[in-house]
């Protein structure tokens, strides 16, 4: 899975989690009512959905932190690919003198053999910690995520009075009426309350 399609997965559960979190909030309001006041009649449902692809495309705040991943994901290949080709020119040059005696004593032989073995623990060390960052930068992005749709959509729904707001990615809804789509509305206001791009991050 290249770091595109790992950006976009964990974002997808981001937005799930959150549609999740508020069903759950409000499953333990419901349990606090009354057993006849719980069920109520079909028609008197508002029921919206959101189409996650258009929150991830078209919310600014997922744009900019796309592109910063992007940056940093890139980044981080270039610094590897670099080690890497360090490393093979190291083993090719130890492997050539291998073969053609260049090595003065037993010593130096091993010495340069220590060498290239620490190289090789230097990389999977830079690999392994470089790997990490970016995930934990995409946790922090997929936290803020959730945060900024939870606490728009309280603040949507005082107004609006929805029932149940869905979210829709992929088929996970078979069909859905366009009048119940407030994926437009959505993400309006979630632009309009995104100030500005996190220029500080982009920077890093």
């Amino acid at each position: 899975m290249n770091k595109k399609k790992l950006f976009r997965s964990l974002t997808v559960v981001a937005i799930a989690a959150m549609t999740l979190s508020a069903c759950n909030n409000n499953s333990g309001k419901m349990d606090e009512k009354p057993a006849a006041a719980q069920t109520a009649a079909p028609g008197s449902l508002k029921i919206g959905f959101i189409e996650v692809d258009t929150i991830m495309t078209q919310y600014n705040f997922c744009k900019d932190y796309s592109k910063i991943l992007e940056k940093r994901g890139n980044n981080i290949q270039s610094s590897l690919a670099s080690m890497e080709r360090n490393l093979e020119a190291a083993i090719k040059n130890f492997q050539n003198k291998a073969q053609n005696n260049g090595f003065k004593s037993q010593s130096e032989y091993e010495s340069q053999q220590a060498a290239i073995q620490r190289q090789q623990e230097q990389y999977v060390a830079a690999r392994d910690r470089l790997a990490g960052e970016l995930q934990s930068e995409t946790d922090k992005f997929n936290a803020a995520l959730h945060d900024s749709i939870e606490h728009f959509i309280a603040q949507y729904n005082k107004d609006k009075k929805f029932s149940l707001i869905l979210t829709k990615q992929g088929d996970n809804i078979l069909y859905g009426d366009k009048s119940l789509d407030i994926t437009n509305e959505v993400v309006a206001g979630l632009n309009k309350a995104y100030k500005s791009k996190p220029k500080e991050a982009e920077k890093k």
